[in-house]
């Protein structure tokens, strides 16, 4: 929908896109006017402002195949007339300082609170920066750690432990980095036929800029074709406003119409139809355009109407919403208004048939004819001439150019219509009206395209530019690019190249890759689809289908099919399904290590009607000469023939040490040693563009020797006795790159605090004969890499500071807790059990209360020492008893320490044999491959079959070995076992299966791992949840490999019958569902004659190639290989075979189910309520299917410096500097805006940590307003019912409630219940907190009888997940309670204040704030529960006298009720320490209020902590007992 937007470009087309690129970076990075402004959602966000409006549908620069410009960025680097006017200029962030209504000179304006301007401030950056990102963020490097700093596997990680540095150096990251704006200024508009208005534009904006907020304000929107004037000169679309003569504050510009051209008239009648569309939601249905759904205004503005009627406030939920309610229809996942509709303004706006002009009529100025059709239903054909738009006299049958009897004639098609049809005047304004009423973030394009599972059947309406659309990028033709197709892979490698040196520079790169990035992968998902759908020639027509290959738009396209017994030894099929996405994650590392001269190709991974397509970029020259000649590196042939060069050596010797590949020699075919520096399979090719690339890295990372059995090899015994290894169906069995980190940063630990004691030996010379002889003990090893776990364990809660914020370092926090187990002390014993003790260790140490830090800190540094004296470490038995205290106090200090020492003696050469010995030792234990050094890194051929490796009975090449077994046992003792005590402690608890996949990989657990999980999990009764949805996921994923083959078999008649004639096998209860019958439009007649009165009379008949073998499936059959597939795939027994019986066994909702599968196979369902409980008819027709949409697996970039300032303001939120940590945030949101555009996940994850910060420091408005934003945004981002969504509506109801918005906030915890019972059903822990939520909103607006509902459903949840004794069931206890008491039912109150008082008793002692203020209460209720029967005794007796006095109680007040909610979302108050001064400034109050768990990074972020949001429990009443100390964080 872009090219309306786009204007005729002033400079040559011809232009090569190399030059551009670069010709734009140089313009953008000289000087302090970095980040251009050319984002066309940004300026109509301003242009809304500007007319006070809010603007329509987002017009960046687009072509024909890659509609809309993703995020209104320009669209292609070299397409001169993709962005409004042609610019090739890259966009900058949405700047206060660009709108209306900002000052330059308030550097903080939040012009977030006034205006439609998307946020924060254009801070511009200058090219005086520090020369490179490290010295940008050096500046205060507490703050902004760099996070491209090449690991020196010896030092990097010790200088890690030292301390946070001074916490008296001055802030000055915005100051350091960003450099103020030029002053804004103020311009008169005066366009034709309409009032002047004022504009406030920015010097370093450009005035293409002016021009797209002219065609979006309401009174100029239909002009496209015009140009600006300054006395008489016409301004130059290029040209900064600074750099035009004559242009000042109050300057005059004229808005002047121009000839049209063929060209202009086009975008023009496009841009006219935009505007009729701009309210029409079926684009978002349709999944087209990067348009998506977003309900927050409707739910809300439900909620104004109804408010209207009547003043009294109606809370009373629907029944399908209320606790034990099994109802859950579907149909209110869309909710739709009446009133959104948008007017219909003309019946038909088409092409005429009677283009192209003739040439006479050429002669005379007409460039195109169109056919409008009128509400009032006359029809007009109408002439685009160079002057504008006339009616002709032309009629279906008969030409007649000449000009209409009226003469009506207009520069603007608008205009014209305006004159014809009365109707279509009023119509146009009202929908103009409606536009301007729209959220911005409803109608900006998403970066990527988000599908719908479910759709209302939407109109079919004429419109021939969408035909004409479809038409173009069928071809791959782009009409409005020069050159007409775009040469992705120059594109791509020529932003990869891009200097980087500053922040300005940096910001320009990565805006740029990320555009061609999303351009990209919009232009792979449809060449995909259109590959499937049999819209491309293949370019080897003449093979089989499965080997067919196609190139359409310069991208390359391969199926996911074995072809010529590639994978024939690797597991065939199966292998070369599962190689594209191993090679997406080997691109996804080698894009993120970054190394300059190195390349990578771009690269979609597609899923669509049951196909796999990987989408590429085409090296240039690849296609002109044989595989053999191009390859320069690496093996064609899996090892046999190996050849190398000096430059990829150079190269990949980088990216090796980044990625912890070791460089490792082979022998090739002529008997050669070759050193390689990655897998065998890796190819290097260097291309006619003199490009070094880099190609099939689908084992970047090492093999999962537990999924690869290997005679010979054999594995620990604790890894055996969870069965391992298995045999997998392919042997591309990878571990993920988040388990390599993680692991080497745990080794790495073990490493140092093995030194450590160590050290601490050496100073004790009495104990160090002892120590020497018991060090030869043969079990050693294994024994001492365990024992140091208990002690890790705190030092790295200390560290945590210094350590990079990524998951990794997260994830080994936790490990050594869990592996401190003491199994190993006899190798031989089977650790099967070992997982589950455990857990039930753990399960009840969480009912124990909790202890302070400090405590723990010492009682595990106790235990560490106790266990070293119990003989467990005999590298210590010569320490006494007395020192186990002094031990315990010391050993922090001297990890650091020894640390500093390490990395000292290594650096310096020093030759200290003792310090040699320490670090031989250290290193042996944490499995180093050197005894001189830490070094971890991993062969990644060590055990492929084929590979012949120079020396593989070397000991080198056992540790090798060794190193990789390691890795795949600590995923199976560490990494799970620490997923699983996260889920216990609630610090996770994922809703859904996309949630739980990605807390597995974040921890580098692979999804062949389910089994596992699920087998642990099944004894442990507090994580139901979770092994129901293990459960779930693995037979949903088991029905998405039988769909895949199902689906290969069905012609393109027969789609939708055959997917709802799956989905009644799978998920409906007749026992024996009938496909469809035939249409009778598909069968033509054929197959009318009788058949059999069988059965097969009811099958559809075959058209063409369509095989009727699908209609042949039952349920039985169904589930039976279900059955199969999840046993063979996941190790896991099913005990169910039908879907019923899952039902009955698993406690699955069939809803659920249903969501699920169509997700992930990518089917569009109508949106309607389904009888899914029907016994005798079945539940989906084929009229249920609307569509098929394709399931997109890419890489997404990141902006590496918004997400160092993201990660410093967590930093600074976490030490209570409250104001400096939402600066960091809020630049953060700025760059982020830079480099995505105004629309992205993680920009919806800024605000949401911005709005928090608001509420924190009490300015409740913005938070709403923020969180608005950030509810809109993940709606639109990553779906209406995402996890992250309901998440968002939480918060967005305590802030509302907050502002006094009682039944908003009401709506949106309803809104948040039901998404949430769809998601998951009711049995899930995080209901406890929703249903807590809406009780006590309830209680305070007086719905007793409601309130108890929810609150009693809360606390039976809660008692269930979180234990009889914890403190959540205390304050469950406590809330139930004060509803009965307002009630007047103080008996009832009585016994559950008592439960409350026990567990705060036997949990805090009898002196402890919380049990004091619990025995108060029950003091009150018992005297108020005499006073009642005393009187109830009077009447009974008949005392006249006796009366009913009133009964001293009444409804909590709004404060109150804020204050209860503030704590079950975990907000507390506190004490502000002296670390605080920073806020101390800011706020006049004694205390300030923290969110316990609030430090959440954005989506794709490498941080991860524990908080209310993405499906995380909130960590509520648990903190509550160390509040009064004033601590912060656990």
């Amino acid at each position: 929908m872009a090219e309306d937007s786009v204007v005729e470009s002033s400079k040559s087309e011809n232009e090569s896109p190399t030059k551009e690129v670069l010709s734009a970076s140089q313009q953008s990075c000289d000087g302090p006017g970095a980040v251009k402004s050319a984002d066309s959602a940004a300026l109509k966000m301003k242009a809304a402002s500007a007319s006070q409006s809010h603007p329509m549908h987002a017009q960046g620069g687009g072509d024909a195949d890659c509609k809309p410009a993703t995020n209104g960025l320009d669209n292609g680097l070299h397409d001169d007339a993709s962005l409004p006017n042609g610019s090739t200029e890259l966009p900058k962030a949405e700047n206060g300082h660009g709108g209306p209504n900002s000052s330059a000179n308030d550097t903080h304006s939040d012009t977030d609170r006034n205006s439609p301007v998307l946020n924060g401030h254009a801070e511009d950056v200058s090219s005086e920066d520090s020369d490179s990102k490290k010295d940008a963020v050096a500046t205060n490097s507490e703050d902004l750690p760099s996070d491209d700093a090449v690991d020196d596997v010896d030092g990097d990680k010790a200088i890690r432990t030292e301390s946070e540095g001074s916490e008296t150096k001055k802030d000055s990251k915005v100051e350091d980095v960003i450099v103020i704006q030029d002053t804004a200024f103020t311009l008169k508009l005066v366009p034709p036929g309409c009032e002047s208005f004022e504009l406030q534009v920015s010097p370093q904006e450009m005035v293409q800029e002016i021009h797209q907020v002219l065609m979006d304000r309401e009174d100029t929107c239909h002009r496209t074709c015009f140009s600006l004037q300054l006395d008489g000169n016409v301004l130059d679309n290029f040209a900064e406003l600074k750099s035009v003569e004559g242009l000042k504050e109050g300057s005059v510009v004229k808005v002047v119409e121009e000839p049209y051209t063929v060209r202009e008239a086009r975008i023009h009648v496009r841009h006219v139809r935009d505007l009729l569309k701009s309210l029409d939601p079926s684009d978002a249905y349709n999944g087209v355009d990067c348009q998506s759904l977003s309900f927050l205004t409707t739910v809300l503005n439900d909620e104004r109407k109804r408010n209207k009627s009547s003043d009294s406030v109606d809370c009373t939920p629907p029944e399908y919403l209320m606790p034990l309610s099994k109802e859950r229809p579907l149909s209110n996942m869309q909710p739709v208004h009446k009133e959104s509709r948008s007017p219909t303004c003309l019946k038909v706006l088409t092409v005429s048939g009677w283009n192209p002009p003739p040439g006479t009529r050429k002669m005379h100025g007409d460039l195109m004819y169109l056919y409008i059709m009128t509400m009032e239903g006359t029809s007009h054909h109408v002439t685009a001439s160079t002057r504008g738009f006339y009616i002709n006299q032309s009629t279906q049958e008969v030409f007649n150019p000449k000009p209409a009897d009226q003469k009506h004639s207009s520069h603007s098609l608008i205009e014209l219509l305006n004159k014809v049809s009365p109707v279509f005047k009023k119509n146009f304004a009202q929908l103009l009206k409606k536009r301007a009423q729209r959220h911005p973030f409803e109608r900006v394009p998403t970066p990527f395209q988000v599908y719908t599972w479910m759709a209302p059947q939407m109109e079919h309406t004429i419109d021939s530019i969408r035909a004409e659309d479809a038409y173009t990028s069928r071809l791959g033709y782009e009409e409005h690019i020069p050159g007409q197709t775009r040469d992705w892979n120059e594109e791509s490698q020529t932003t990869r190249e891009l200097p980087r040196k500053n922040l300005p520079e940096r910001l320009l790169r990565e805006r740029a890759i990320f555009k061609v990035h999303s351009d990209f992968v919009a232009a792979a998902t449809r060449g995909a689809m259109a590959v499937i759908d049999g819209n491309v020639m293949a370019i080897n027509p003449g093979e089989d289908t499965k080997m067919q290959m196609f190139i359409w738009n310069n991208i390359f396209f391969s199926l996911g099919f074995d072809v010529k017994d590639h994978y024939k030894e690797f597991g065939g099929d199966a292998a070369a399904l599962v190689a594209p996405s191993n090679d997406l994650q080997g691109v996804k590392a080698y894009n993120g290590v970054d190394i300059e001269g190195l390349f990578t190709l771009g690269t979609v991974v597609v899923d669509y009607r049951g196909y796999r397509i990987t989408a590429q970029s085409i090296i240039p020259g690849i296609l002109e000469r044989e595989q053999e000649e191009s390859v320069i590196y690496g093996s064609i042939d899996f090892g046999k023939t190996v050849v190398t060069s000096d430059k990829y050596k150079e190269l990949l010797t980088k990216s090796a040490q980044q990625l912890k590949i070791l460089p490792h020699k082979v022998v090739n075919h002529k008997q050669e040693e070759v050193e390689i520096f990655s897998s065998i399979e890796c190819k290097g090719i260097k291309g006619n563009d003199g490009r070094h690339y880099i190609l099939d890295l689908l084992r970047t990372f090492p093999p999962d020797i537990n999924f690869l059995p290997i005679e010979g090899e054999e594995l620990n015994e604790d890894v055996k006795a969870l069965d391992f290894p298995r045999k997998h169906r392919h042997k591309l069995c990878c571990l993920r790159q988040e388990l390599i980190e993680a692991f080497v940063e745990h080794q790495y630990m073990v490493f140092v605090r093995h030194a450590a004691v160590l050290l601490m030996q050496q100073q004790k010379p009495e104990t160090e004969t002892a120590s020497k002889e018991s060090n030869n003990n043969a079990n050693q090893t294994e024994s001492n890499i365990e024992e140091q776990k208990d002690d890790q364990k705190d030092d790295q809660k200390d560290d945590q500071k210094d350590d990079h914020n990524t998951a990794k370092t997260e994830t080994s926090k936790e490990q050594d807790v869990i592996l401190e187990t003491p199994s190993h002390e006899t190798n031989s014993e089977p650790e099967t059990e070992e997982p589950k003790d455990k857990l039930n260790g753990l399960e009840e140490s969480q009912e124990d209360g909790e202890k302070s830090t400090e405590d723990t800190l010492k009682d595990s540094l106790k235990d560490a020492a106790n266990a070293v004296l119990a003989g467990k470490c005999p590298m210590l038995n010569g320490l006494d008893v007395t020192g186990i205290d002094q031990l315990a106090e010391n050993i922090s200090s001297v990890t650091e320490e020894a640390a500093k020492a390490l990395t000292e003696s290594q650096k310096k050469d020093i030759v200290d044999s003792g310090h040699k010995e320490v670090i031989a030792k250290a290193a042996k234990v944490a499995g180093s491959l050197s005894m001189t050094e830490f070094d971890i890194r991993f062969n990644p051929d060590i055990f492929s079959e084929g590979v012949t490796h120079a020396d593989p009975d070397s000991e080198v090449f056992e540790r090798e070995k060794r190193v990789v077994k390691d890795a795949a046992r600590f995923l199976l003792v560490g990494q799970i076992p620490t997923f699983i005590r996260e889920c216990l402690e609630h610090n996770l608890a994922p809703l859904d299966g996309l949630t739980l996949i990605e807390a597995l990989h974040q921890r580098g657990i692979n999804v062949r791992y389910l089994g596992v999980i699920a087998t642990i999990v099944s004894t442990i009764p507090p994580l139901s949840y979770l092994h129901r949805l293990l459960v779930s996921e693995m037979i949903i994923r088991g029905a998405k490999h039988l769909f895949k083959t199902f689906m290969q078999g069905v012609g393109m008649v027969s789609l939708s019958a055959a997917i709802s004639h799956f989905l009644n096998c799978f998920l409906g209860s007749l026992p024996n569902p009938q496909a469809p019958k035939a249409d009778d439009e598909m069968t033509n007649g054929h197959g009318k004659k009788k058949r059999n009165k069988k059965k097969t009379g009811r099958l559809l008949t075959a058209l063409g190639h369509d095989s009727i073998v699908w209609a042949s499936l039952n349920p039985l059959e169904m589930w039976t290989n279900l059955k199969a597939e999840v046993n063979e795939y996941y190790h896991f027994k099913i005990e169910c075979d039908s879907i019923d019986s899952a039902i009955e066994t698993y406690n699955f909702q069939k809803v659920t189910l249903l969501r699920e599968f169509c997700t992930k196979c990518g089917v569009q369902l109508l949106l309607r309520d389904y009888d899914l409980d029907a016994k005798h008819r079945a539940v989906f027709s084929e009229n249920d299917i609307i569509n098929v949409f394709p399931v997109v697996k890419h890489i997404n970039p990141i902006a590496s410096d918004a997400y160092n300032f993201f990660q410093s303001g967590q930093a600074k939120i976490q030490q209570v500097h409250l104001k400096e940590g939402y600066e960091l945030i809020n630049e953060a949101l700025n760059l982020f805006n830079n480099v995505y555009g105004p629309m992205h996940p993680e920009i919806a994850s800024c605000m949401r940590n911005l709005a928090r910060l608001h509420y924190l420091m009490g300015e409740h408005p913005e938070a709403l307003e923020m969180q608005q934003k950030a509810v809109m945004m993940s709606e639109r981002c990553n779906g209406v019912d995402h996890p992250n969504t309901i998440s968002e509506y939480m918060h967005l109801a305590l802030y509302s409630f907050a502002n006094g918005q009682v039944t908003s906030a009401l709506k949106l915890m309803y809104r948040a219940r039901y998404l949430t019972l769809v998601v998951c059903g009711e049995d899930h822990p995080e209901m406890a907190h929703f249903d807590s939520n809406i009780g006590l909103v309830l209680h305070g607006v007086g719905e007793s009888d409601l309130a108890l509902k929810f609150l009693e459903r809360a606390r039976e949840t809660t008692l269930k997940y979180h234990g009889a004794k914890s403190l959540k069931a205390a304050l469950s206890h406590h809330l139930v309670g004060r509803v009965y008491s307002s009630r007047g039912d103080f008996r009832t109150a009585l016994r559950n204040e008592k439960e409350a008082y026990t567990i705060y008793r036997e949990q805090f002692g009898e002196h402890h704030e919380k049990t004091k203020e619990s025995s108060e209460f029950l003091r009150q209720l018992t005297q108020q529960a005499v006073n009642f029967q005393k009187t109830m005794n009077e009447i009974r007796k008949g005392n006249s006298r006796a009366a009913m006095h009133p009964i001293p109680f009444s409804l909590p007040s709004m404060s109150g009720v804020l204050d209860t909610l503030n704590m079950i979302n975990g907000v507390f108050f506190i004490p502000i320490s002296v670390k605080s001064k920073g806020l101390a400034k800011t706020s006049t109050t004694a205390t300030t209020k923290i969110i316990t768990a609030d430090t959440e990074a954005p989506s794709d972020s490498k941080v991860e902590s524990p908080g209310p949001s993405s499906g995380k429990a909130s960590p509520t009443m648990e903190t509550e007992g160390t509040t009064e100390k004033g601590e912060v964080l656990r």
